[in-house]
């Protein structure tokens, strides 16, 4: 990976984090010193954020639990997975990228999530919540069935990822097979939002008694040094152990403990002392085990500590004051494509009152908040958790509800079978809203929306919309809410819009229906969603070069196709072009060769798209340059063809 010029650490200096090149540094330092490394791991992740926005809070809460196990575990030969990825800075920092953080997110910088592309100690790529239990069960059963017992894996998992199925699945898994993971449950009852639902107050009520486990934990180490107890006996006994705890415990039994994966816990989670000793303790025991630690997201930064979901990412802020920098709130400027989601929804829901707002843990980052906090009894947000979110939409459009569920496109994959099985098959009137749609930019290729218009296409009965502005994003909510044909998917990307006086009044669209934008005679180009904005200026910026007439059609929507239009442009047009921010192989561009290999004609047409690949991270005016997706890669496509 191509990193930007080191940054000169004598700007900062530190008593041990600038001499801490690899965790066989840290190792070295004194036990007694642990607490002034997290402190000054602390202070560094809160001084490189502040100037370069990434994820604060969940990495300031992690960060004596990060210290801990780099100095008790072998790293990279032990195996550290960080679920979701936005809490590893720490890790990141103390493994030998220190002096590159400054690059973290940048184009050509260093990922803000763990990559083996970037580190070896980079267990497993991630991104996408509640996978490290699986991964990490896993690389358990790989270390066993290699012979390489005294390999360990650690699976951290929290910030609301336990509310995700697929955690469920893994830790299900966990207790039938024979492994070794330890899996650090990092409880700080936050996602990006407050959690909701019932496994966070699980977690807030369980109990269980730290001298149980001491005595339980040395009692096994005695009998076992004695002969009198072995591996087979043992699980004997913790079945009967676990037993005979559930009818002496709390109201509210130990579902870990029920699963057979022996549970330890809560621990402070900001003791870095105490964590390196439980740790050091634990590590060698066989058999599939949970530390449950309790720790506050934005730990040690106040302000983050006070408002954890602003403070989750940022941007750039003060240090001393904690004052966030942001943009002249004084100069108008458009609304962001959520902020017209959430508004526009509330003001439909005021008007209908059988439509109710479906999320998966971001109901600030899609701005559903706006309906919550004025109908909270009609907004849902079920964790972080997509493919029920989907289908608890189903249930209720079955029911005679509107739903609209709003899904980022990268978090929407995850939901296809949902889609397809449980919306689709019984064509159902579910409103998917499709945020952050096409290029994201800084969290990399785990998030970019490329697949959203490929992977809903061959979907029968599915509606496919994708506006080129604000106005039409309402308007098609206005649409979807009207028209009654089945599920609806409506695609928008994230970032700002294009105009001020967004608010029109609703205009309802024809269902299939694309619109010429400017006419022309030399060559048709076809866009779907806001890459028109850049194609317009492509546009505008050759002809004022050339002397040629370039058309221009918004085709709106995917599917179904508008072909009375596409028989018009194809019987005018020898030359075409299709522009779509989403992958190339598939999408809107494969869906007008289609057509017009199906209806025998042989128009030139070029496709330009997003190509066969991931995205890195970078900004988003940089990956579309990279791409040839702005208007200055469209201009030369554009030239191109004309050639």
């Amino acid at each position: 990976m191509c990193f930007l010029q080191e940054k000169d650490m004598n700007e900062r200096p530190y008593k041990y984090l600038d001499k801490i090149n690899s965790p066989a540094d840290l190792k070295k330092i004194p036990k007694e010193h642990l607490e002034t490394v997290a402190d000054e791991l602390r202070s560094f992740i809160i001084d490189e954020v502040s100037k370069n926005p990434g994820h604060l809070g969940s990495s300031l809460g992690v960060v004596e639990l990060t210290v801990a196990l780099h100095y008790v575990f072998d790293t990279p030969y032990d195996r550290i997975i960080w679920d979701v990825g936005h809490q590893a800075y720490g890790h990141k920092i103390l493994t030998g990228r220190r002096d590159v953080f400054h690059t973290n997110r940048h184009f050509k910088g260093i990922s803000g999530f763990p990559t083996p592309k970037e580190s070896e100690y980079d267990a497993f790529g991630v991104g996408h919540s509640s996978t490290s239990i699986s991964a990490g069960l896993g690389m358990s059963v790989a270390a066993m069935l290699k012979k390489e017992d005294k390999r360990k894996i650690v699976a951290v998992i929290g910030d609301g990822a336990m509310t995700g199925g697929l955690a469920f699945e893994g830790l299900n898994n966990t207790s039938m097979d024979k492994n070794n993971l330890l899996i650090i449950l990092n409880d700080n009852q936050m996602a990006i939002d407050p959690i909701k639902g019932g496994f966070n107050q699980y977690l807030v009520d369980i109990t269980t008694s730290r001298t149980y486990n001491k005595i339980r934990n040395r009692l096994y180490t005695v009998l076992h040094k004695a002969g009198l107890i072995n591996e087979d006996r043992r699980k004997r006994i913790l079945r009967f152990n676990n037993s005979i705890k559930a009818k002496m415990s709390s109201s509210h039994p130990n579902i870990f403990e029920g699963l057979n994966i022996r549970y330890f816990g809560p621990v402070d989670g900001h003791d870095v002392n105490t964590l390196v000793r439980v740790l050091s303790e634990i590590k060698n025991y066989k058999g599939p085990k949970v530390l449950h630690i309790i720790t506050k997201k934005g730990k040690g930064y106040k302000p983050a500590e006070d408002a954890a979901t602003i403070w989750h990412a940022p941007g750039k802020f003060d240090v001393s004051t904690g004052i966030r920098y942001a943009s002249d709130q004084n100069v108008p400027s458009p609304p962001l494509f959520q902020d017209v989601f959430g508004k526009t929804l509330l003001e439909l829901a005021r008007n209908n009152k059988n439509i109710v707002g479906i999320t998966p843990a971001m109901p600030t980052g899609c701005s559903m908040c706006i309906m919550q906090k004025e109908l909270p009894e009609r907004v849902f947000d079920v964790g972080i958790a997509e493919g029920h979110a989907v289908t608890f939409s189903a249930g209720l459009a079955k029911e005679g509800l509107l739903p609209f569920c709003n899904i980022y496109s990268s978090f929407m994959q995850r939901a296809y079978d949902n889609i397809i099985h449980d919306v689709a098959l019984q064509n159902l009137h579910v409103v998917l809203c499709i945020d952050r749609a096409g290029i994201v930019g800084a969290d990399g290729a785990t998030h970019q929306g490329q697949f959203d218009l490929a992977y809903l296409r061959p979907i029968p009965n599915l509606t496919i919309a994708a506006p080129r502005n604000e106005m039409e994003l309402r308007n098609l909510m206005y649409t979807a809410q009207c028209t009654n044909t089945g599920p609806f998917a409506i695609r928008y990307p994230r970032g700002k819009g294009y105009n001020i006086n967004w608010e029109h009044p609703f205009a309802q669209l024809p269902i299939g229906k694309g619109e010429l934008l400017k006419e022309g005679n030399d060559l048709a180009i076809l866009t779907i969603g806001t890459i028109a904005q850049q194609a317009a200026l492509a546009i505008a910026d050759i002809e004022k070069k050339r002397d040629v007439s370039i058309a221009h059609y918004d085709m709106r929507f995917l599917k179904p196709m508008d072909e009375e239009l596409l028989h018009q442009i194809a019987q005018k047009y020898n030359r075409i072009i299709t522009i779509e921010d989403g992958v190339i192989h598939g999408g809107f561009g494969s869906a007008v060769l289609e057509f017009m290999a199906d209806n025998g004609y042989f128009p030139k047409i070029k496709r330009i798209g997003i190509p066969d690949t991931f995205v890195e991270h970078g900004t988003q005016a940089e990956l579309y340059h990279m791409l040839r997706l702005d208007s200055e890669g469209i201009e030369q496509s554009i030239a191109e063809m004309l050639a």
